[in-house]
């Protein structure tokens, strides 16, 4: 979301864009092989002076220890390359960040580094809908958690943490592989 300059800065919307990506840009520090972009977590980019820049950053969840860090690193990305004398990073409650705001290429690349991808959880497409006087439970994940070495949807869980508190630890029942997965969140 690229919203609006103050009154006395003029709208350049072409530098908040490229000020948008260079924050993407910058690597998660516990999931290296996924930029921030990637991730979902970088929400909004506005200039608020000529060389004065605030960026809306959203955590994976409020307590993540990671957030400081990933803030240093869109300041100093933004200062060396963005040109910015002056970088805010302002962390964003609401909306909450939910695993559906990794992008396709976030979760290609991590399967591709050995961690099942979270399973999305808001439906593509139509939204089917059946009227009936009972209630009808949670509509099922649109995929399935797949092992990332064999594709089997065969798993098992190890732990419900890992190397990270977004993180399980699972095991494929075919190729007898442990591997991480990232958690689903809504």
């Amino acid at each position: 979301m690229v919203t609006d300059t103050p009154a006395d800065t003029p709208p350049d919307t072409a530098l908040e864009e490229r000020l948008r990506e260079l924050a993407g840009s910058v690597p998660d520090p516990e999931l290296p092989m996924l930029t921030l972009a990637e991730l979902g977590v970088v929400r909004g980019v506005r200039r608020t002076g000529a060389a004065a820049v605030e960026v809306e950053l959203t955590p994976t969840y409020t307590g993540c220890p990671a957030v400081e860090s990933m803030a240093e690193d869109i300041e100093r990305v933004l200062r060396e390359r963005g040109g910015m004398a002056e970088v805010r990073v302002r962390r964003v409650l609401a909306p909450a960040w939910t695993t559906d705001d990794i992008t396709p290429e976030g979760r290609r690349k991590l399967a591709e580094a050995g961690i099942a991808p979270p399973r999305t959880t808001r439906p593509s497409g139509p939204v089917p809908v059946t009227l009936s006087t009972r209630r009808a439970g949670p509509a099922a994940p649109e995929t399935d958690l797949r092992c990332p070495h064999c594709g089997s949807a065969e798993t098992e869980l190890l732990s419900p943490f890992s190397s990270t508190a977004c993180k399980a630890l699972r095991r494929c029942t075919a190729c007898r592989e442990p591997f991480d997965h990232f958690k689903e969140l809504t």
